[in-house]
């Protein structure tokens, strides 16, 4: 469990769990920080994947199915004791709903609250349209980091640090680009869905996740890019709009 979680904030008492699946190349820490701040009834789990952090002499996965088998075999039996949410960003997001997926068809277990950020649908035609960044020479590879925004400039100006960052977010985006998901024919979980972006992003196609749920459906903008999240205000909002969406979900299951 250790070695997968990062939990900066162990609630034992807490009512619900909220679980955090990391953007390309990204680890746990930001989002362990949440544990911090969220309220007391809310225990935070942050998903270390191989190849960074505690487990950086591991081989990085190469498949979608690797990140699900380790993920639900290391929480399965976390995820029965006590109602549970998922928060993914970009990469993320995808594998938050390949989680979700496998958990409700192989164990009919759903979370109170699937939360997507940053990415459009997997099966949508801008995903699917969209231009292969992971076999972009370096050069090319950092010129495009550059844009999207959210790293700073001085660890892409690090060439030791590069060495550090770059294997992982290649090899995440190498993983999502190979990633295939049919859209649903009826909607894979019951649950509310909500989406965030960043207004000054490029373009996602948020309306699409819309089919995987025969629940409530929301959208939420915040100024920003595709890093908005990172953004202390941002994060305020994020985190208060999660917060009161779980406090629902709690009176729901009195």
């Amino acid at each position: 469990m250790e070695k997968v979680i990062t939990c900066f904030k162990k609630r034992p008492d807490a009512v619900n769990r909220l679980i955090c699946f990391p953007w390309a190349g990204g680890g746990s820490i930001h989002y362990a920080r949440w544990g911090n701040v969220l309220s007391c009834s809310t225990e935070v789990l942050a998903v270390t994947l191989p190849g960074r952090e505690s487990r950086a002499k591991e081989p990085f996965f190469h498949s979608m199915q690797q990140i699900v088998d380790e993920l639900i075999g290391t929480l399965l039996p976390v995820l029965k004791e006590k109602p549970f949410a998922l928060f993914g960003h970009s990469f993320g997001a995808f594998t938050s709903l390949a989680v979700a997926e496998a958990l409700k068809r192989l164990h009919n277990l759903e979370p109170v609250h699937l939360f997507l950020s940053g990415a459009s649908a997997p099966y949508s035609e801008m995903r699917l349209s969209a231009p292969k960044r992971s076999h972009l020479s370096d050069e090319d590879f950092l010129k495009w980091l550059t844009v999207v925004g959210g790293t700073p400039p001085e660890l892409l100006a690090n060439p030791q640090v590069l060495q550090l960052f770059l294997p992982a977010l290649k090899a995440d985006l190498h993983l999502v680009e190979n990633y295939s998901c049919p859209p649903p024919e009826c909607p894979l979980l019951s649950c509310p869905v909500t989406c965030f972006d960043g207004s000054d992003d490029v373009p996602h196609d948020l309306q699409a996740w819309k089919s995987i749920t025969s629940g409530d459906f929301t959208i939420r903008l915040l100024h920003g890019s595709h890093f908005y999240l990172k953004d202390s205000g941002n994060e305020k909002v994020l985190l208060d709009y999660i917060t009161k969406q779980l406090e629902s979900s709690e009176m729901d299951y009195l």
